[in-house]
């Protein structure tokens, strides 16, 4: 009899394991608010099937060549600050929602952090002393929220093409605080030339890849444009024996949305929703059936939800819009 008992408890959690492994990231990028959230902020969200949010705490460094990351400053925003992700992430966990915890830098006036480089090697010494101090905090409240992710960094090709000893060494480091998975969001134009992915669980990817230069891209038309990225990340996949996640993924609901999906800086542009909803359907279509996909997160979901989105809004976000109602479709499956 006990042996009985024991083989059924064995399948179990066989099984359970199965389906621990075979689960997809389904997740949003979560944007910080001034305030505390609760159940009814987030109650849209969970409306879309959504079983992961990434949490993002902002640095600021003033210029592409400032060596120093500033952050945890009293004129930040609640929910970027430790207290605000750990209120955060104790509301998502609450409704079983995981978190992926993705600290990332803003460069004033908006400048891409993929070109922050320091001009000598004192000023490299400053930034890297800065920045581990910046991301070991983070990674040890990652360790406190019991964050299933976390993200060491998010579009640094130049930092880290100039110093790899030393995110290998910041790796190391983290991994003492922090026991979960690791990745980096590499932009989609940096991904194949991160030398680290060795030494982290995930493959991450802001994929916002150029697809179609058409108006409003069919749903195969941005399928076809997807074919030879795909063949690029499966290389790569296949070198490093590491499955692929997209730590950002989105469009615009904007006219020729597949064109430039990384753009962000106008706001200008025709609203186009069926280009939206068509270029998500696309992304879904080509990689939330391949086991070595892990997932990916959505560009991006706010707090105030009645008061963003709709129907005449040409940004990112999914929320009331045509979009918002794929979302839950898709990731209900």
């Amino acid at each position: 009899m006990k042996a009985i008992r024991f083989f059924f408890l064995a399948l179990l959690l066989f099984q359970f394991s199965c389906k621990s492994q075979n689960r997809k990231l389904n997740g949003v990028s979560f944007v910080a608010s001034r305030d505390t959230i609760s159940h009814e902020t987030i109650k849209p969200l969970l409306a879309t099937n959504t079983n992961t949010v990434a949490l993002m705490p902002f640095a600021f460094v003033r210029g592409v060549n400032s060596p120093n990351v500033i952050y945890s400053q009293q004129r930040q925003w609640f929910g970027e600050t430790p207290n605000g992700i750990i209120q955060y992430a104790k509301a998502f966990n609450a409704k079983n929602i995981s978190i992926m915890l993705k600290p990332q830098l803003w460069v004033s006036r908006g400048e891409f952090t993929g070109y922050i480089e320091m001009k000598n090697e004192e000023d490299w010494k400053t930034l890297e002393n800065s920045y581990a101090d910046f991301i070991l905090l983070f990674a040890k409240i990652a360790a406190d929220i019991n964050a299933e992710i976390f993200c060491i960094g998010t579009e640094l090709e130049k930092f880290i093409l100039n110093r790899p000893d030393y995110w290998r060494n910041l790796i190391s480091k983290i991994r003492k605080v922090y026991k979960g998975k690791l990745t980096y969001a590499a932009n989609w134009d940096e991904f194949k030339r991160v030398p680290f992915w060795d030494v982290l669980d995930f493959i991450g990817v802001d994929a916002y890849f150029p697809l179609s230069d058409k108006k409003t891209p069919s749903i195969s038309d941005l399928e076809q444009g997807w074919q030879e990225h795909k063949k690029t990340i499966i290389t790569l996949k296949d070198k490093y024996k590491k499955p692929v996640l997209f730590t950002e993924f989105g469009y615009r609901s904007v006219d020729f949305t597949g064109k430039e999906p990384w753009k962000t800086d106008r706001m200008e542009g025709n609203v186009n929703l069926i280009a939206q909803t068509n270029a998500l359907k696309a992304i879904h279509n080509q990689f939330w059936k391949e086991e070595w996909f892990a997932g990916g997160y959505v560009w991006k979901w706010f707090v105030k939800h009645n008061r963003v989105g709709g129907e005449n809004n040409n940004r990112f976000t999914p929320q009331n819009k045509p979009s918002e109602k794929l979302l839950k479709e898709l990731y209900a499956n």
